[in-house]
């Protein structure tokens, strides 16, 4: 199946700038090209879900929006991601202050081998926060906001790995948010979760857009048409239709797009 020229990317919905924009994004890791002539823009306060099978670069494009593809050896960049009209690209830019403004939360929870409390204030002390009462707070505020609180607030200094799977996960998102970013990129982070813990952070997604921007990658198309406001679907590297999540998954522009959301491939 050959994919369609990249279409251009359509606009931010009404109210909402975007607060990422991607111009003509091309990724190669070595020869191996992994991202074609990518345009988007992603809206500030809403969640945007990449979709599309196995290998056709969601994750990549992730990556792009932190820097994280940095640290692959050999990769090549061409074109343009701009944050609140700035190119991230440039070696100018301070990675570490990047990726305090734009967090990332991985399919994998992976809390550190330390308590709760220090889980989540780790970010906090990296960045400057020394004072005992000031973390407190900042703990405290981050685990309510990743719904978490009134599970742990009585074992805060315990080891976060012996959470369960579900709460390591929520752990991971408030450890992201203790150190106020303005965008979370979130790795298919539902993918080893079971039902009932999945469907509690899906509720959390829907109540952190409130605060701050959100992107997910997930190869579940159900949760993408439940937490999302715009869906990107992807397959080999290019962006085949990008738009409102209702419309896409309703009355999809592209062949490839209504074959891949109604089960013929992927």
């Amino acid at each position: 199946m050959t994919p369609p020229p990249p279409p251009s990317a359509p606009p931010a919905p009404a109210g909402a700038e975007p607060i990422l924009a991607v111009e003509q994004l091309e990724l190669s890791y070595g020869s191996a090209p992994a991202l074609h002539g990518i345009s988007l823009a992603i809206p500030r306060r809403q969640i945007t879900a990449f979709i599309g099978p196995s290998g056709c670069g969601k994750s990549t494009l992730l990556r792009c929006f932190n820097r994280m593809n940095d640290l692959v050896d050999g990769v090549r960049i061409k074109g343009d991601v701009r944050f609140e009209g700035s190119s991230i690209l440039g070696p100018e830019v301070e990675v570490n202050e990047l990726r305090k403004r734009i967090g990332m939360v991985f399919q994998k929870s992976n809390p550190f081998p330390k308590s709760i409390y220090e889980n989540v204030a780790y970010g906090p002390r990296v960045h400057g926060v020394k004072r005992t009462a000031e973390l407190d707070d900042i703990v405290e505020k981050s685990l309510r906001g990743a719904a978490l609180w009134d599970e742990v607030k009585d074992r805060l200094h315990e080891s976060a790995l012996g959470m369960s799977g579900g709460q390591q996960q929520r752990l991971c998102i408030a450890r992201a948010i203790a150190i106020e970013p303005e965008v979370i990129l979130l790795d298919e982070p539902c993918s080893a979760l079971d039902p009932v813990a999945t469907a509690k952070v899906e509720d959390l997604m829907l109540e952190l857009k409130k605060r701050f921007t959100l992107v997910i990658v997930t190869h579940n198309m159900q949760q993408a048409s439940r937490v999302s406001d715009w869906t990107a679907f992807l397959y080999m590297g290019r962006l085949i239709e990008f738009g409102r999540t209702e419309e896409l998954f309703v009355k999809p522009r592209e062949k490839q797009t209504e074959d891949y959301i109604t089960g013929r491939f992927g």
